[in-house]
């Protein structure tokens, strides 16, 4: 069994704002995107790390590979950003494929991961992969703390929901490499434009996905407030040391 990362860096960050995207901001003495492709890059079990990214910004991302010596082999080269997120996604499990054989696509996860989303372990990752075999994919997840209301019209509520059947999702997530492409191909031309989440494919497509514990610290970075909790953090960490 294989496993190999595909690193989304090509996101515009528009809601925090500002001429640099997010996952490019400093935070500390590195750019966000660093902090969790560095636990990528470290990953024995990885056999390759390709990376989504606008050519304008693989400069950056070649620097900091370079810097930190991954000298392996295992950083497999850039996809070019889609119009939308699961568009970068299709990207770049289609150049994953066409770097392997036809044969070892159905024995292949491809763990999709989110450069905006910093506070990856490696704990996560290795009990991500764990989770894999005997099952197409897996992915972490959050239970539901708050009681969750459903309103028609954002105005009145109409319903309550179970929680302890709800879950939020979050990345790294794991999929059968030859299923997944299945599943994405399967929504062109127009109904992957309105894919929200990179499960969505797989759920339609009828795939076995398992579900493990997330992790709370796990923050994808999406607001100005968010990037400030995540530099908090790093300041944090600095001074335990």
């Amino acid at each position: 069994m294989k496993y190999i990362a595909l690193f989304l860096s090509g996101g515009i960050g528009s809601r925090i704002g500002g001429e640099v995207p997010k996952q490019y901001i400093t935070v500390g003495d590195a750019p966000v995107f660093s902090y969790s492709l560095d636990v990528l890059m470290n990953c024995d079990r990885l056999a390759g790390v390709r990376i989504v990214a606008d050519p304008e910004w693989e400069g950056e991302i070649e620097a900091f590979l370079n810097k930190s010596n991954y000298s392996d082999g295992r950083f497999m080269g850039f996809s070019l950003p889609g119009a939308t997120r699961q568009l970068s996604i299709l990207n770049g499990i289609r150049d994953i494929a066409s770097d392997l054989d036809e044969d070892e696509w159905d024995d292949t996860f491809v763990i999709v991961h989110d450069a905006a989303r910093p506070g990856l372990t490696a704990a996560l990752l290795e009990t991500l992969m764990d989770a894999c075999p005997g099952h197409d994919g897996a992915l972490p997840v959050l239970s539901m703390k708050d009681t969750i209301y459903e309103s028609k019209d954002g105005k009145v509520i109409s319903g309550l929901l179970d929680r302890n059947t709800l879950f939020a999702g979050q990345a790294p997530e794991a999929y059968v490499l030859d299923k997944y492409l299945k599943a994405n191909e399967a929504l062109l031309p127009k109904d992957i434009l309105t894919i929200s989440g990179a499960c969505e494919p797989a759920v339609r497509y009828g795939m076995d996905i398992a579900l493990l514990p997330g992790d709370e610290k796990n923050v994808k970075i999406t607001t100005p407030e968010d990037l400030e909790t995540f530099e908090k953090t790093v300041i944090d960490q600095d001074r335990a040391y």
